[in-house]
């Protein structure tokens, strides 16, 4: 039934900011910056999580894990994750895939999508042929493409559970 799936869309911006490590998808990339965030900000995570929270109706990160509450300084967004994953559950919703795109000039990301999709599928707990991870340049347009940061946006779609 059509009612049973719902299809949530997440995006998510960074700046790079020296003196911060690299995470996306829960993976560390070797960068000379990292994201400048309240949290770790993994910005693929972060689109992913709104995502994750628009298809239940439950907001965005900023309402669940807000920059003004030190619980949140530097935590890392896996563990964010996995309280937005619990909030989809008690509304009785599970994964079912989800696509996600990075958007970064630099860097070159693509050695990185094989460890950032087997992590991003476990961390959904779903075979990671539910889970794709691609990126695009900005062509050396705007900001990103100037290399002052990146973003990510994530589609995902989840099921209602069946009752047992």
């Amino acid at each position: 039934m059509a009612t049973d799936c719902r299809i949530g869309h997440g995006f998510d911006v960074h700046r790079f900011r020296r003196g911060r490590k690299l995470v996306l998808g829960g993976v560390q990339i070797p960068f000379a910056m990292g994201l400048a965030g309240h949290s770790d900000a993994d910005v693929l995570l972060h689109a992913l999580m709104n995502a994750i929270l628009g298809a239940v109706a439950e907001g965005d990160i900023g309402v669940h894990f807000p920059d003004t509450d030190n619980r949140y300084k530097d935590i890392s967004s896996v563990q964010l994750l996995s309280e937005v994953l619990r909030i989809a559950d008690r509304k009785g919703f599970s994964i079912i895939n989800a696509d996600t795109t990075v958007l970064a000039q630099k860097p070159r990301l693509a050695s990185f999508f094989p460890k950032i999709r087997e992590q991003v599928a476990q961390l959904l707990a779903v075979p990671e042929s539910r889970i794709n991870v691609k990126a695009v340049t900005t062509e050396g347009l705007g900001w990103i493409g100037e290399g002052h940061g990146m973003a990510a946006m994530a589609v995902v779609l989840l099921q209602k559970k069946k009752r047992k």
